[in-house]
């Protein structure tokens, strides 16, 4: 990996880049995250943390008992955010001749991960954590451990180095340049280990830029070495309490290790190896972060089913939802539009803080004779959100499908099933095949007494919760005990999935009976019905809010 891209540094540098990189690339912003159990139980809790904090990196120690699914999510979504997920691994008996092979393990376990994971699932790079200057024996047999470290690093790098894709990094405390390469005494142990490594981590653990024992002047040499060496070097900080409190900026704060950090692109100008920071770690980094005042924002959504409405009265759509506090819109596409066709509407709702979501659906959609349609939706919005700005795009796609209303459903359920969950995962796939887009479905609620073809024990409704990334549950009553009866167990399920859920009612007049529609009680008694739905689901971090069916009915509904 190192000997490829020295080589694209050379092309590079013919068009005034240097060793890969430009001066302007983005710089990267990384954490550990040592427990990997996390990822499994406060998944989106760590990338809405990643987001708000500008993280575009994770090592993230792998379990490499735990099998390949238990990764797959977490690192596909971190890669739809723009977060590249690195696995890091190590321990100080892992510089020894006689560990090689437990080192060995992580590069053999990353790889064959990677072959069977889709491309926007892969781990990007490895790293190396070793530290063997906390075993016991450092100061009295050094010079073996150091020859020992050396030959099993370069056992690591060779290995890692056959996949190009793979980057090879390691973490290095910045007082390896005071320790001489047993044998090769004019070079610095720091500067042997930069020439193995596509990028270093140094462990700058320090609470201040300047002075004799700031950060600046603490990692000087590595600075100039790997600009020799054509390195790329992230400058880490710890917010782990030490006992020593210079070296960890648990005791001064986040806020504090901001300002720091923000200074260091300035400070290192010259330096075109310095690629950006990282925190240690996570856990400490997370525990220290004051938590925001305000709570999550829910959504108040509706329904455009007629898409020349988006044409023909584009202002009172614009209007009715800001009277109404809609911020999520799921809009039927006519796919014989032009892309110009949708892109001041979708412009305009996003100024005014309200997710658009492209929509289309047909009872037939769950078959696979169908699979196709859905298809054409998809490719659709993916090549529309390339064609224009990122203001202009829409924020996921959202199928409407409902197959009960076939004949077929009631002569063969089992088969509609397991067709419609086929084209669900085909519709995910291609969904999130790379883009951000978020991947949705209406779905009745009383589906959670349907067993999932395969898996009996399963209820159906809580199969096609695990598929996307947010599901609406059409609780189609007209009072919020029976709303929430309909609802509340699927809650549970999604919330131990991390999943989020949205409630829709209708508007529309019902020809089921009473209790299914709120057109004949009206706007304000559905306001006040929805309002006790919210306080008595509000425990659940799965739910994210209510929907209307639909847009012309409420408009025009009664007061």
């Amino acid at each position: 990996m190192k000997a490829a891209r020295i080589y694209l540094s050379v092309l590079c540098l013919t068009v005034g880049f240097l060793f890969g990189f430009s001066p302007a690339e983005k710089k990267s912003k990384a954490t550990w995250i040592w427990q990997s159990e996390m990822i499994g139980r406060e998944k989106q809790e760590i990338l809405d943390f990643c987001k708000s904090n500008d993280i575009n990196l994770v090592y993230l120690r792998i379990e490499m008992n735990k099998p390949y699914d238990y990764y797959r999510d977490f690192i596909r979504e971190a890669t739809e955010m723009g977060i590249e997920v690195h696995a890091v691994a190590g321990h100080p008996a892992w510089s020894l001749k006689s560990n090689e092979k437990r080192m060995m393990n992580i590069v053999h376990w990353v790889k064959s991960y990677n072959r069977e994971a889709q491309k926007n699932e892969r781990i990007r790079g490895i790293q190396l954590d070793i530290e063997p200057y906390l075993l016991p024996f450092w100061e009295t047999d050094q010079k073996r451990i150091i020859r020992e470290w050396q030959a099993n690093v370069q056992v690591f790098t060779a290995e890692v180095s056959k996949d190009e894709d793979l980057v090879a990094s390691a973490a290095i405390p910045f007082w390896l340049d005071d320790i001489p390469v047993p044998g090769q005494e004019e070079m610095s142990l720091s500067k042997w280990m930069i020439s193995k490594f596509d990028t270093v981590c140094i462990m700058a653990y320090r609470d201040t830029l300047s002075g004799q024992n700031g950060i600046l002047n603490l990692i000087d040499q590595e600075m100039k070495e790997s600009d020799e060496l054509e390195t790329r070097v992230l400058v880490a900080v710890n917010m782990k309490p030490l006992d020593e409190d210079h070296t960890s900026f648990a005791e001064e704060g986040p806020a504090l290790m901001n300002q720091q950090l923000e200074q260091l692109p300035a400070h290192l100008a010259q330096h075109p190896s310095f690629s950006g920071v990282a925190i240690h770690d996570y856990r400490y980094w997370k525990e220290a972060t004051p938590l925001p005042p305000a709570t999550k924002q829910r959504y108040k959504g509706t329904y455009i089913w007629r898409a020349e409405l988006i044409g023909t009265e584009k202002e009172e759509i614009l209007s009715f939802a800001e009277q109404n506090g809609v911020n999520l819109l799921y809009v039927r596409l006519d796919l014989e539009q032009p892309t110009s066709y949708y892109r001041d509407f979708v412009r305009e709702a996003r100024e005014a803080g309200i997710e658009v979501h492209a929509m289309g659906g047909h009872p037939i959609w769950a078959l696979s004779e169908s699979r196709s349609k859905i298809m054409k939706l998809v490719n659709w919005v993916k090549a529309y959100n390339e064609a224009v700005s990122t203001e202009e795009q829409f924020h996921g796609i959202h199928l409407d499908i409902e197959p009960y209303v076939l004949p077929v459903w009631r002569e063969d359920k089992e088969k509609v099933l397991r067709q419609w969950m086929g084209n669900i995962e085909a519709f995910v796939e291609e969904t999130k095949k790379e883009t951000s887009l978020e991947a949705s479905v209406d779905l009745a609620a009383w589906l959670d007494k349907t067993p999932t073809p395969g898996q009996p024990e399963l209820p159906f409704s809580h199969w096609m919760i695990k598929q996307l990334d947010h599901t609406t549950l059409m609780a189609f009553r007209d009072r919020a005990p029976g709303i929430i009866g309909l609802v509340e167990n699927q809650m549970k399920y999604a919330e131990s999935l991390q999943k989020k859920l949205v409630v829709a009612v209708e508007t529309k007049e019902s020809h089921e009976g009473n209790g299914i529609s709120f057109h004949e009680e009206g706007m304000g008694e559905m306001d006040r019905q929805l309002d006790l739905v919210t306080k008595a689901l509000d425990r659940y971090s799965s739910y994210w809010g209510l929907a209307v069916h639909a847009y012309d009915y409420w408009k025009t509904g009664k007061e």
